[in-house]
Formats: structure tokens, C-alpha cells, sequence
């Protein structure tokens, strides 16, 4: 039970210091002095700092993976071809319910999917893995229906887009949160503005070379 305890304790405090700091910004030391562990843990609960990376964007990752996977099963339960605004919810509002005004873990978390998404460290970009990699494909080949016109190079430009663009609304949430103490708009507001503006980001036209 302890080691279990220790685990938790240094994943929890790297993903404070990773949202905080990104990848090469956070030490082994920093991590273990915030977890109340000596500095081999890491080694010997996750063997590196970049599976220690891993283990941390897994654990944030994934609830969004399945809240995603679930929403298109429940689309393409209902259609074939679903809608792009449908499409986009579903992809989307997993980030909205897992990250809600107000909550200091849910600003953290944004933060650190920006890191995920962002961090130019060859090491951050080494954790995803097949679960990553078929919901990205679902919606990829969801969205080619949707929208037969456009490359899947844009495509999957536009889907991290998606993500990008909604984790930034949230640490700007918070941000106004801390600074005026009051929120610019209630969530279920800002979801819709999201969702409109984001559809209609996935449907614009292709790009032209």
C-alpha cells in the first residue's frame, strides 16, 4: 500500500509541476521534493522521467478518450453521418465536463493538455499510444464523411485545434476567475459559443496551396 501511496503522491506532483513548468522545465527533484520522496522513486516506480511523463498525460488523457469514444459510439448509433456541430460536442465537450469553472484541478488539467499538446520536447511527444491513435482515427474518418472536400492533413490539423482551442478558454476561465473574481460567463454559455465557433472552424473551406 505504501509504494502504491508513493506512486500516486509523485504523479500527483508531476502534474501539478508539468502543467506548471512543461517537460524540461520540471526536475526529478522538484518532483520528488513536492511528493515527499527521495529522488529514486521515479526510477523505480516509472523507470524515467519521460514514462513518468507518460504515466502523467495517460491519467488526464484517457477519461477524456472514453468520454470522446462513448459520444461517437452514441452518434453513430443514430446515424452514419453524423453532423459536423454533433461531431464536434462530442469530441470537444469532454474537455468542458472534466475541466469546470471554478475548479483548481480543472484549470490544471488544462493547463497541462496545452503542455501535452505544446511542449516541443522530443520526450513529450513519445507517450501517446494505440487508445490515442483510434479515437483520433474515429473522428478522423467521422469528420471525412462529414467533410469529403478537406485533406486529412487538415483534418487533423483542425482536430487539435479543437482541443487547443477549448483548453486555452479554460485557463482564460480561470485566469479572469483570479483577477476579478467572477466569471465571464456560466459554462453551459460558453460551451455553446465554443461549439458554434468551432464547427464552424471545422467546416470553412479547404486551403488553397
Amino acid at each position: 500500500m505504501a509504494n502504491a501511496d508513493t506512486r500516486t503522491q509523485i504523479l500527483d506532483s508531476a502534474e501539478a509541476l508539468f502543467a506548471e513548468r512543461g517537460y524540461r522545465g520540471t526536475s526529478v527533484r522538484a518532483i520528488t521534493d513536492g511528493a515527499g520522496a527521495n529522488l529514486a522513486a521515479v526510477g523505480y516506480h516509472f523507470g524515467s522521467k519521460a514514462e513518468l511523463w507518460a504515466a502523467v498525460a495517460h491519467r488526464v488523457i484517457e477519461p477524456i478518450n472514453a468520454a470522446q469514444n462513448a459520444g461517437l459510439d452514441r452518434l453513430l448509433a443514430q446515424s452514419s453521418n453524423p453532423r459536423v456541430p454533433e461531431l464536434v460536442e462530442a469530441f470537444a465537450g469532454p474537455l468542458f465536463d472534466v475541466t469546470p469553472q471554478g475548479d483548481k484541478g480543472g484549470a490544471r488539467t488544462s493547463r497541462l493538455v496545452m503542455k501535452i499538446l505544446s511542449d516541443p520536447a522530443d520526450e513529450a511527444r513519445s507517450w501517446t499510444g494505440p487508445t490515442q491513435d483510434r479515437v483520433r482515427d474515429r473522428y478522423l474518418a467521422a469528420f471525412k464523411r462529414a467533410l469529403p472536400g478537406i485533406s486529412a492533413q487538415e483534418l487533423g490539423f483542425r482536430l487539435r485545434g479543437l482541443l487547443a482551442v477549448t483548453a486555452v478558454d479554460r485557463i482564460d476561465i480561470d485566469t479572469q476567475r483570479h483577477s476579478t473574481g467572477d466569471f465571464p460567463a456560466q459554462d453551459d454559455a460558453v460551451r455553446r459559443f465554443a461549439i458554434t465557433f468551432l464547427a464552424a472552424a471545422m467546416s470553412a473551406p479547404p486551403t488553397r496551396s
